[in-house]
């Protein structure tokens, strides 16, 4: 481990980290992703990745249980804490983060349990998404082009760690789906079963659309199965963050 300290805000490094973080998709450019706070990269660490640089605060780097969180990194810079805040996103800065290197983009599981998501734009809700979807057992997800970027920073923290245990794919188009050889199954308030009377093929790939659009209708023609979730409290439609998360539960509860 290379340790560094680091006071002035022109430092390559930290110059390189303040453009990925700012820019969402810019991992698609450089390969590398800014993750902030001790509970991401605790979570990372846990499933086996090793940050390419670590920077961690003055304060932090005394503090034995955050300074051994550096002890996997190739690289660590220690820097004061107002020179932190200028790599952070928050309105509260952590006082750890780390880059981390992308794995190179895997190509597709046929047999895999997924989420498809199809041209999601609010990066909450596709981190909400992910997060359900490593809670339930569901390793992969598919992400159409349109969709926000998923390595965004605003969908890493949204996710909460569930990104190091998925197999993550994006800028796909429908036809890429063909790839699959597992059922779609999509939720529509139209011609649809209610969700808990149907028994649902497993593996299956969720489908899950636009937040005002709903799902394609080129995308729809492809599912072989269509449910909806019952509402009986009248509202027009579910978060799809929500519907997602009522979806993939019901899933793992007819699975046993």
């Amino acid at each position: 481990m290379k340790l560094d300290h680091v006071t002035s805000r022109d430092n390559p490094a930290l110059v390189r980290l303040r453009k990925i973080a700012a820019d969402p998709g810019g991992y698609r450019k450089t390969g590398s992703v800014w993750i902030e706070g001790d509970h991401l990269l605790r979570a990372a660490l846990q499933r086996g990745w090793r940050p390419a640089l670590v920077v961690i605060t003055e304060a932090a780097m005394q503090d034995a249980v955050l300074g051994a969180l550096t002890e996997s990194a190739a690289r660590v810079l220690v820097v004061p804490a107002p020179l932190f805040k200028t790599l952070s996103g928050l309105e509260s800065p952590a006082q750890i983060g780390a880059e981390l290197t992308l794995p190179v983009a895997p190509a597709i599981d046929a047999q895999a349990a997924s989420v498809v998501l199809d041209r999601l734009q609010d990066a909450g809700n596709v981190g909400a998404i992910l997060r359900s979807a490593a809670a339930f057992g569901v390793r992969q997800v598919l992400a159409l082009k349109g969709t926000a970027a998923l390595w965004s920073s605003k969908v890493v923290r949204a996710g909460q760690g569930a990104h190091f245990g998925l197999r993550l794919i994006e800028g796909l188009a429908a036809d890429d789906l063909g790839a699959l050889t597992v059922p779609l199954v999509a939720t529509s308030s139209h011609d649809s079963q209610p969700l808990h009377r149907v028994a649902l093929p497993s593996p299956c790939a969720w489908v899950m659309g636009h937040e005002g659009q709903g799902v394609s209708a080129d995308l729809m023609a492809r599912c072989a199965l269509r449910v909806g979730i019952p509402q009986p409290g009248g509202e027009e439609s579910l978060n799809v963050a929500a519907a997602a998360a009522i979806c993939l539960y019901e899933s793992e509860r007819q699975r046993g």
